[in-house]
């Protein structure tokens, strides 16, 4: 397989304008991000809508592509992106209409310590050949609270026994019934979805044409679309967590991360 690896960008973020070129440490995020991800895929790209993030990219070395200021999710910013590096391949074989890139995996351009792993384990999904789309989930604590489990922020996932995902909410699910709430978390291993998706490439073109879905609407999540459309979502189980930043604090808290490390 040939994969190609998007990073989404935009610098117009509401909570944190300007998060991709925020300095962590001596690098901008995004770099961060690049450099963690770039030798687990066959080409990586930042996908942005905006000069000084392509100006960034280039200055450090890496590829980067300007996309609409029109798509509605980092899902259609990939899409384009793709679209264009896919063109960029595939010169020179005008006649042949096999695609480039067998997966595009979309990696969220604010999580600056994603680890080679995670996109590995992710891209074993594709061994199942009935995968559609792959991303990964972490598991809950067993001593994770009743309020933490049911922070609408942190999606919860549902998995069959073959780790294909069921359903995904920002409610807790399952249900535990006669249970007091503080020991949901013992009684049942509940999964935290993590925003890494894998995509087949035709699977990609596809998803992004698909109107808005009921649940979807209820629930404030895309992925919701594509199961209410019958795409296999196949999950693969992490043990590391992310660190992801949306605020200004969440800088500061991944430069103590990051000066620890060191």
């Amino acid at each position: 397989m040939r994969i190609l690896g998007i990073i989404p960008a935009r610098f117009a973020s509401t909570r944190f304008p300007g998060k991709p070129l925020a300095l962590l440490g001596k690098k901008p995020v995004i770099q961060h991000v690049y450099e963690q991800v770039k030798d687990t895929v066959d080409t990586v790209c930042v996908a942005t809508d905006d000069q000084r993030i392509i100006d960034c990219v280039t200055h450090f070395g890496g590829t980067a592509v300007m996309t609409s200021t029109a798509h509605r999710s980092g899902t259609d910013r990939c899409k384009e992106a793709w679209q264009i590096m896919e063109h960029e391949a595939s010169k020179g074989f005008p006649s042949d209409t096999t695609p480039y890139y067998d997966v595009v995996v979309n990696i969220q351009g604010d999580e600056p310590f994603i680890h080679p792993t995670q996109i590995q384990s992710l891209l074993q999904c594709f061994e199942q050949t009935d995968t559609d789309i792959a991303t990964l989930v972490y598991p809950f604590e067993k001593e994770t609270s009743f309020e933490a489990l049911a922070n609408p922020n942190s999606p919860k996932v549902v998995l069959a026994n073959d780790g294909k995902a069921l359903y995904f909410s920002r409610s807790i699910i399952p249900y535990c019934r006669n249970i007091d709430h503080e020991k949901w978390s013992e009684k049942h291993q509940y999964y935290k979805h993590i925003g890494l998706y894998g995509y087949r490439t035709n699977v990609l073109d596809q998803i992004t044409e698909l109107e808005t879905s009921p649940l979807e609407d209820a629930e404030s999540l895309e992925q919701l679309r594509w199961l209410e459309n019958g795409y296999v979502i196949r999950t693969a189980i992490t043990t590391i967590a992310t660190v992801g930043i949306d605020t200004t604090e969440d800088l500061a808290n991944a430069e103590n991360i990051l000066q620890n490390r060191q």
